[in-house]
């Protein structure tokens, strides 16, 4: 038997038979983050076809999944309750959706309702930048269209709540280029579309700032002073703009999962190229080593699937003189079979009478695992 119905509270639940005996129900229901304590999420009665007595009669009760229990259960009213203020961002990080799963187990008959409860984001946090400052330096005979690859703002909310535009303060030498990759990350460059003078204008101080789409709109910024070098001609180059590579979750620190390449067509010391990670967040420095000389990345942090399936960092080569070039590496996780399944008891009738009947219930329970496909 299955069954899909649309309450007045804008709620869904499907119905499925899932043991002999049993009646297992799934019950969708959505509540804002950060709602605070004591606040009501839904009332179960109406659409379990319940009255508050025979709740009560039954020994209604709310047991969660999660060690922290963020519900609570009002058996007198059929109420779900905010028993924990909950932080999406916290609890779900970047996820696409956000669900906190409890069950509401009665008595006599035995009977199971699964309260899935999806945790909706707010635009509870502002675009930000790793720094309030940076500093570039460049050669006053750089082509113009040169590019200069910017740091990313990080915004903790999701969907329209995150960033949603780039602006420049206006100056005379630069533009903006914003790209939006696969992964739904700007990618931001300055655009040179002015030949520099160091002799005119020695240095460039410009506003970066990354714009959310919520409402309000939450913003960020950062400075960004851009000092005019005297000539080294030539930057290094990465034999590739961009580096993909994939690695299983499960490999040992020190494993060298890249290795970068640039060269720099200058002489003696401009042509020294040291490797550096460019405008990279802190959680990526805590899991990877840049070797400065060879260009090997390795790891040094554990790469964890279930909590990150891919990193994308810029690594920056920068010759004696100076002058940079840059790359991108794209990290892909590949699951490994590293989780368990996970068995817990939902309840369990430890007296069994002799004549009860045949394909009665005696236990419920319920299986996961955190890893990903087969």
């Amino acid at each position: 038997m299955e069954q899909c119905i649309r309450s007045k509270q804008g709620m869904y639940l499907f119905w499925l038979l899932c043991l002999p005996g049993a009646l297992c129900i799934s019950i969708y229901y959505s509540t804002p983050e950060e709602t605070k304590n004591g606040s009501k999420v839904a009332n179960v009665l109406k659409d379990l076809k319940l009255e508050v007595q025979e709740f009560i009669d039954r020994r209604a009760h709310l047991i969660s999944e999660s060690t922290k229990q963020y519900f609570s259960l009002d058996i007198h009213t059929g109420d779900i309750l905010i028993n924990d203020k909950v932080d999406r961002d916290v609890l779900c990080s970047q996820t696409d959706v956000c669900i906190l799963t409890s069950q509401i187990v009665l008595d006599n008959p035995l009977e199971s309702y699964n309260i899935e409860i999806v945790i909706e984001d707010i635009n509870d946090n502002a675009p930000k930048f790793s720094k309030n400052e940076f500093g570039i330096e460049i050669p006053e005979n750089v082509p113009t269209n040169m590019v200069l690859p910017l740091e990313s703002a990080d915004d903790e909310d999701l969907g329209e709540n995150s960033i949603q535009n780039y602006t420049l303060s206006t100056n005379d030498y630069f533009w903006l280029h914003m790209q939006r990759n696969k992964d739904g990350i700007y990618s931001v460059d300055l655009v040179l579309n002015r030949s520099l003078d160091r002799e005119k204008v020695s240095r460039l101080n410009i506003t970066l700032m990354a714009v959310d789409g919520g409402v309000p709109q939450k913003t960020g910024t950062v400075q960004i002073n851009i000092d005019i070098l005297d000539i080294n001609d030539n930057p290094p180059q990465f034999s590739q703009s961009e580096y993909k590579v994939k690695i299983k979750e499960n490999l040992p620190m020190g494993t060298a999962v890249a290795k970068v390449e640039a060269t720099d067509l200058d002489l003696g010391l401009n042509a020294q190229v040291i490797y550096s990670f460019h405008r990279t967040p802190e959680r990526i420095n805590s899991l990877f080593i840049l070797n400065e000389k060879s260009g090997e990345i390795t790891l040094r942090g554990q790469i964890d699937y279930e909590k990150e399936r891919s990193y994308s960092m810029s690594i920056r080569a920068t010759d004696g003189g100076g002058l940079s070039g840059h790359c991108k590496i794209l990290i892909k996780v590949e699951d490994v079979n590293d989780n368990a399944p996970e068995v817990s008891i939902i309840s369990l009738t430890r007296i069994l009478k002799e004549d009860s009947p045949l394909e009665k219930v005696v236990a419920l329970f319920s299986v996961r695992d955190q890893d990903s496909g087969d």
